[in-house]
């Protein structure tokens, strides 16, 4: 296999952290290929090259399609890949992890099937919406009733701001027309948000699926993740470009989603909280050295690479 053509596979070392990357790039209407390490986006107005190793996440909307050479690049770099049907509500794919280590996946798996813990994993998320207060006292019932009760005022004074009537959050994924304008915005920009927590998920080597909050779905963990920022950035995003009244929502939504997500640094937040709410403390990725144990049901883990003795289990 060493004669197929195209530029060596990175060392997963030599990827720019995902706290360093843009966001996400969406695309519609174009063929998507790679040219060495560049991904190329083709359509009627010419070629555009977008380094791969710089993106967090690429949406693909309709009329998009990819050469398998562009998916190995992309997933090599480690891109998270959304195709998004009409209005771009609905995600599909992600790209290999940027770390060898399986720290933080062990890590939220135990959190997950300890009930102590995994209580302490949904305080610590409710902790983050409510900086101000102590919330380690509350019960599950309290805190969701809690965060109910904040949801409903930032729709209540986001209504009142840019005037925009709101009836309550209305979504069929059957119907996207039945929408009025700012439930198609929340649904758009929900969607983009949706694709930012995928791919540091991703990235980090934890499990999409294993969620605190919400659970029993593959994307339960990013749901988790995503719900941290709404109001802060796609709820006010969606009432503020439904009161625009533009002809073209999607893309006046995306954009404005985008310019949030960045002024705010939701990319470097979500690594920093996702560190925090499976570890006692937020840490820079680890070193890919060792990244292989074996286990050891008395010491854990030991060193990887190593011939033991049968019986005193000593290294040779």
């Amino acid at each position: 296999m060493t004669d197929i053509p195209g530029i060596k596979q990175p060392e997963l070392s030599a990827l720019p952290q995902i706290g360093d990357r843009m966001t996400f790039v969406y695309v519609e209407h174009a063929v998507i290929n790679r040219r060495d390490g560049a991904i190329t986006v083709t359509n009627q107005d010419g070629i555009i090259y977008l380094p791969a190793a710089s993106i967090s996440v690429l949406i693909l909307g309709p009329g998009t399609d990819v050469s398998h050479r562009a998916m190995e690049l992309i997933g090599d770099a480690g891109v998270t890949v959304i195709w998004t049907g009409e209005h771009g509500v609905r995600y599909y794919a992600s790209g290999q992890s940027l770390t060898h280590r399986a720290g933080l996946l062990l890590e939220q798996a135990k959190r997950v099937n300890n009930q102590r813990l995994h209580l302490d994993v949904v305080r610590k998320m409710y902790q983050l919406r409510f900086p101000q207060e102590d919330v380690s006292t509350l019960t599950l019932q309290q805190l969701r009733g809690r965060e109910g009760s904040r949801i409903r005022n930032v729709y209540r004074e986001c209504s009142k701001k840019w005037n925009v009537p709101w009836n309550g959050r209305e979504y069929d994924p059957e119907n996207f027309e039945a929408s009025d304008t700012v439930n198609k915005a929340l649904s758009m920009g929900h969607t983009c948000l949706y694709g930012l927590a995928h791919a540091v998920i991703a990235a980090l080597g934890c499990s999409p699926g294993l969620g605190f909050v919400h659970v029993g779905h593959d994307c339960s963990f990013v749901y988790d993740i995503a719900d941290l920022y709404k109001a802060e950035v796609t709820i006010p995003v969606a009432f503020e470009t439904a009161a625009q009244n533009t002809d073209d929502l999607e893309k006046v939504v995306r954009h404005r989603v985008r310019d949030e997500l960045v002024k705010r640094h939701i990319l470097e937040r979500m690594v920093h909280d996702i560190q925090w709410l499976l570890k006692d403390t937020a840490t820079d990725d680890e070193s890919i050295r060792d990244a292989v144990y074996l286990w050891d049901n008395r010491l854990g883990t030991v060193a990887n690479g190593k011939q033991y003795h049968e019986a005193a289990g000593e290294k040779s």
